[in-house]
């Protein structure tokens, strides 16, 4: 336990009824209106996305994507949604190559997938919810219309944006230049196009109310897919040569056709044990199972005997993480295209010979993947920058012991202009598909890009207990995963789990444009002691510090169903996330 003498920033919030934690403090209140309503823990996180979408638009938009993780109650079992888009028939290992383009751009609207935010959660309030779109829509569609507050980060994010957009990008100015200014800090910024796109699906949703609740939702899943969102998008991008990373001006690789082919659906979720917990994870087409690879590797390490946050343990927890990382590079890919070992990759035999790999004194340089070719990590140059979005999550938990955790990213801001008259704009995540036909995540048609997004959903004795999830891209199944060891191994609280000081490996590559990669680098948080970075620099890391409270945005909610207590906590990291309930 780390000596802070009890202190915490926040107080863990602690409630009866249900409790939401979200990226952002009104998003966390739209949640809770859900709950006032008599609705569910699915009802109050999907209000609590669709706020999000609207207020961090530098992270996360309805032009995004969203893996879901759900418990229901009902169904007493977990699910998965699948909340990643697919890339268009057109985008293809050779369209890319004849473009002369061996890289695919993290900016522009090459790397756009069909947006599934707006399905994927649609599709979980209908299959587990009880309210309906107008209910869960009625805080974003109030906030966009009247405005709320700019904050800090969000203003800072302008600043940077708005020669581009004055510039290049008219339609983003028009929603977020309002009198062509970058606004305040403090003052109301609206999008009254995302306002009235809410709107208008609200009214087709009230206009098939008599088919039932669900069906009334589909009718407006049908109408985003394959209606006039879908129609205007695809004309946007089939009309306007955008420029990219690539150093030319592309037009968009998706079709009408491509948007009515893709579904949220249900998956099996991947699990293990650990400690006498289940930790449920979304499939091998995100990162997530190399947080249940970390957690295999670990069990069979002492956490507690090593000291929290010492140079024994950190160099433990990195070097389990550099293992399943290199698996995530070897294998990980849309297991609808590619067979991807899961049960071998999840066994405790294979755990075990993985384990065998960790030198305690020693930090590996070299990518180790199971049943691979060694290789050194090699960074990437000549590449121009592009903006790296950010990602945002929200989880909630109600007296019934549905539970839900949903980490939503994409449809930045910075990384593709605003379609006029929606008031978002498309996302970028097809920049994590490879072009090298010999990778699990190479490109294909209606291929899912293997995404970073990362919730978390966790079972004791095979009945709720805790969902948790971070922002964080590549970090996210590293920050998580130190949060839920400082909680299940050294006891803490849930917010003092969330406050205590974190670290993570930079050694493998990113899964962002330019796909960098550090041998051995290893970034703390600057309250870790100097005299801990030091001892692991004399273990080979190439270890440097960061910010005090840098890393992340981990939130929490947990369910004590002896004392029907729900509890829930947010990092102060970002200092807008918050938690609601009663």
């Amino acid at each position: 336990m780390p000596d802070n003498d009890g202190f915490t920033t926040r107080p863990v919030y602690m409630g009866r009824r249900g409790v939401v934690a979200s990226g952002h403090y009104l998003a966390a209140r739209a949640g809770q209106k859900m709950f006032d309503r008599g609705g569910n823990a699915i009802d109050a996180a999907v209000a609590s996305g669709f706020a999000l979408n609207l207020l961090e638009p530098h992270n996360n938009s309805l032009g995004g994507e969203v893996p879901i993780l759900i418990w229901s109650a009902k169904d007493k079992g977990p699910f998965s949604i699948s909340g990643q888009g697919i890339v268009g028939k057109a985008a293809t290992v050779d369209w890319f190559r004849k473009a002369k383009i061996d890289l695919i751009p993290g900016d522009g609207f090459l790397p756009a997938t069909i947006p599934a935010m707006f399905g994927s959660w649609a599709f979980a309030l209908a299959r587990f919810g009880t309210l309906s779109l107008k209910d869960v829509l009625e805080p974003t569609i109030d906030l966009a219309e009247n405005g709320f507050a700019v904050y800090p980060s969000l203003r800072r994010v302008l600043g940077t944006l708005a020669t581009r957009f004055r510039d290049r990008w008219k339609s983003s100015a028009a929603v977020y230049l309002p009198n062509g200014k970058v606004p305040a800090v403090g003052e109301l910024l609206r999008n009254r196009d995302l306002a009235a796109t809410l709107k208008k699906v609200v009214e087709v949703e009230s206009q098939a109310a008599k088919s039932g609740r669900e069906s009334a939702i589909q009718s407006a899943i049908d109408y985003w897919y394959k209606g006039d969102i879908a129609q205007t998008i695809v004309r946007f991008m089939e009309s306007t040569d955008l420029k990219d990373a690539s150093g030319s001006a592309h037009r968009g690789l998706l079709s009408l056709e491509d948007f009515a082919a893709w579904k949220p659906k249900l998956e099996p979720v991947a699990s293990v044990e650990y400690r006498g917990l289940t930790v449920c994870k979304c499939g091998p087409w995100t990162q997530g199972p190399v947080f249940l690879q970390q957690v295999r590797l670990l069990e069979g390490f002492d956490l507690r005997s090593l000291g929290h946050n010492s140079a024994s343990y950190i160099h433990t927890v990195i070097e389990a993480s550099k293992l399943a990382f290199a698996d995530r590079e070897r294998f990980y890919g849309d297991p609808d295209f590619v067979e991807v070992p899961m049960k071998m990759l999840l066994s405790a035999d294979y755990a075990a010979d993985r384990r065998k790999l960790i030198d305690p004194r020693k930090a590996s340089l070299e990518m180790r993947p199971g049943h691979g070719p060694k290789e050194k990590p090699q960074d990437v140059t000549g590449k121009p920058a592009t903006f790296r979005g950010d990602t945002t999550h929200t989880c909630a938990i109600d007296a019934a012991g549905n539970m839900m955790a949903a980490t939503c990213s994409g449809g930045w801001i910075p990384s593709s202009p605003v379609v006029p008259g929606l008031g978002f704009p498309m996302g970028t995540r097809a920049q994590m598909f490879f072009l090298d036909p010999h990778r699990a995540n190479v490109i294909a048609p209606h291929k899912r890009p293997r995404t970073t997004l990362t919730p978390s959903l966790v079972l004791k004795d095979g009945k709720p207990l805790m969902v948790f999830g971070t922002p964080g891209g590549d970090q996210q199944d590293q920050w998580t995963l130190q949060f839920f060891l400082n909680h299940v191994d050294f006891g803490m609280d849930l917010q003092a789990a969330l406050d205590a000081p974190n670290f993570h490996s930079e050694h493998f590559p990113s899964s962002f444009y330019p796909r960098e990669a550090r041998a051995g680098s290893l970034v703390l948080e600057s309250r870790i002691p100097d005299t801990t970075l030091r001892e692991l620099e004399a273990r080979g890391h190439n270890a440097r510090a960061t910010g005090a409270w840098s890393n992340g945005k981990v939130m929490a909610v947990k369910l004590d169903a002896k004392n029907g207590v729900i509890s829930g906590g947010v990092s102060p990291r970002g200092q807008i996330g918050y938690v609601s309930g009663d």
